[in-house]
């Protein structure tokens, strides 16, 4: 009979523990995968670099492109808006960008903030053409008018509502003391 004693069994346990550590000196060592993972991480490091550069770049044109469409506005947007009419000052003064508008929004403002504008009023001012804030402090008396007819309104209710005062502290920034005049 086979391993009967208890010398037997203290050899075969001998041999195994010999096997599996002649196993583990023989092994690469799992060179090939610390390999593999050193050149991964290599990758990923110069691709999370890549990134960064190009988040950089993006930002530094987006304040660029900001500083020249502000320029622009300052320089033309009264010339437009005195010689033509309505068309021709929305169109200047849409082109004026907002904080936060976004990859998809560029250009246009949030224009439900303003009192009385709800979501479908702001579509159909957008596809009026008025799609910013400045747009909206550029209508004149008879261009208000105009817009109220065809957009089914009530006469006087922009003046009323005073859209482009509520318009005029959006652009420039006083959330705070538009939400507490407002509210």
């Amino acid at each position: 009979m086979l391993f009967s004693t208890p010398t037997q069994f203290a050899v075969l346990a001998l041999c195994l523990v010999a096997g599996w550590l002649f196993g583990l000196a023989s092994h690469p060592g799992g060179k090939k995968w610390k390999e593999r993972y050193r050149t991964q991480e290599a990758e990923f490091k110069t691709t999370r670099e890549g990134l960064t550069t190009r988040d950089a770049r993006i930002k530094e044109l987006e304040r660029e492109r900001e500083r020249d469409e502000a320029l622009r506005h300052r320089g033309t947007a009264p010339a437009t808006t005195a010689a033509v009419g309505t068309a021709a000052a929305a169109t200047a003064a849409s082109s004026s960008t907002s904080r936060g508008g976004g990859f998809f929004g560029w250009g246009r403002d949030n224009l439900s903030r303003i009192h009385g504008i709800d979501e479908p009023t702001e579509q159909a001012l957008r596809a009026e053409g008025i799609k910013t804030y400045a747009a909206i402090e550029a209508l004149k008396p008879a261009d208000e008018a105009a817009l109220e007819d065809r957009l089914g309104f009530g006469r006087g209710r922009i003046a009323q509502q005073q859209w482009r005062e509520q318009a005029a502290m959006l652009r420039e920034g006083h959330d705070d003391e538009h939400s507490r005049r407002w509210a």
